[in-house]
C-alpha cells in the first residue's frame, strides 16, 4: 500500500511539472563536474528520506530508499547522501539529466515538510575530427592542419521544450580565453540549432582548422541566461593526442 501511495505521489509531482514546466529548482551543470541537489530536510536524520529519478526513457527509478543507496542502478557508485539529505552526484554525465525528487520524510506515517523536486540540466561537449572516425571527447587524435568540430549540447529534461528554454533567454556561446564570442572571428564556423524531438535540446557547434599556435589553446562553451553565465565547459587543445575537458 505504501509503495502504491509513493507512486501516486510521484505521478502527481511529475504531472504537475510536465503541465507547468516551472515547478521545482533548476540546476545547470557541466559534464565531468560534481553536483549537490538540495532536499527540504524536515527531520534530524535522513533515515526516511527517498531520492527518486525520472526521465522519459528510464521512467521512475529509486536512487536512495529510506536513507539507503540502491545499488541496482548504474550510477550508484557516483551517488552519496549528505547529512542534510542532499544528493551528491560525482562526475556528472550527459545521461544524468532529468527530474530528481526528494520525498518520503515520515514520522508515524505522516509526511514531514514539502517534497523537493530538482530539474538537472547537463552541458556536454563532444569532439569530431573531420578526417577521423573517432568521436571520443577524452582521447582524440588532433594535429595542426586538421579540421575539428566541437559540438556543445544542453541535455534538458523532457518537460522543457526547446522553444520554452529559448524564450526564457537561454543561449549557448563559444568564446575564447578572453571571453570574446568566436562568432566575431571569421576563422571559426559557428552553427546553432535546437531539436525538439531530442533530449539534447540546444546545440552549438564550432568548426575550425587547427594551427601550430593552437597547442594549449582554450575554447569555452557557455550557457547563459539573459547574458548571465549559468555554466560552461572548457576544451583545451593538446597536440600530444589528449583532449582535456574541465
Amino acid at each position: 500500500m505504501a509503495d502504491k501511495c509513493d507512486l501516486c505521489l510521484l505521478g502527481l509531482i511529475i504531472l504537475s511539472s510536465l503541465l507547468t514546466g516551472t515547478s521545482g529548482v533548476e540546476v545547470f551543470i557541466s559534464s565531468g563536474e560534481n553536483v549537490s541537489l538540495s532536499c527540504n530536510k524536515a527531520l534530524s536524520d535522513c533515515n526516511s528520506t527517498t531520492w527518486t529519478y525520472y526521465d522519459s526513457d528510464s521512467g521512475i527509478v529509486k536512487l536512495i530508499d529510506r536513507g539507503i543507496k540502491n545499488k541496482d542502478t548504474e550510477r550508484h557508485e557516483r551517488l552519496s547522501l549528505e547529512s542534510d539529505c542532499s544528493l551528491n552526484i560525482k562526475n556528472v554525465t550527459g545521461e544524468d539529466y532529468g527530474l530528481y525528487i526528494c520525498s518520503k520524510q515520515y514520522v508515524n506515517g505522516e509526511q514531514q515538510g514539502p517534497v523537493a523536486d530538482v530539474f538537472l540540466h547537463v552541458l556536454h561537449v563532444s569532439v569530431s575530427p573531420s578526417s577521423s572516425s573517432s568521436s571520443s571527447s577524452s582521447q582524440t587524435e588532433i594535429s595542426p592542419g586538421r579540421s575539428v568540430t566541437l559540438s556543445c549540447w544542453l541535455y534538458s529534461y523532457a518537460a522543457y521544450s526547446c522553444d520554452y528554454l529559448v524564450s526564457w533567454g537561454y543561449e549557448l556561446l563559444w568564446v575564447n580565453q578572453a571571453g570574446v564570442d568566436l562568432k566575431t572571428d571569421s576563422r571559426y564556423q559557428i552553427l546553432s540549432s535546437s531539436d525538439p524531438d531530442q533530449d539534447r535540446c540546444i546545440i552549438i557547434s564550432l568548426t575550425t582548422t587547427l594551427l601550430n599556435e593552437d597547442d594549449n589553446r582554450e575554447w569555452r562553451c557557455q550557457l547563459t541566461l539573459r547574458n548571465q553565465l549559468e555554466t560552461s565547459v572548457r576544451y583545451t587543445v593538446k597536440y600530444s593526442g589528449h583532449v582535456h575537458l574541465y
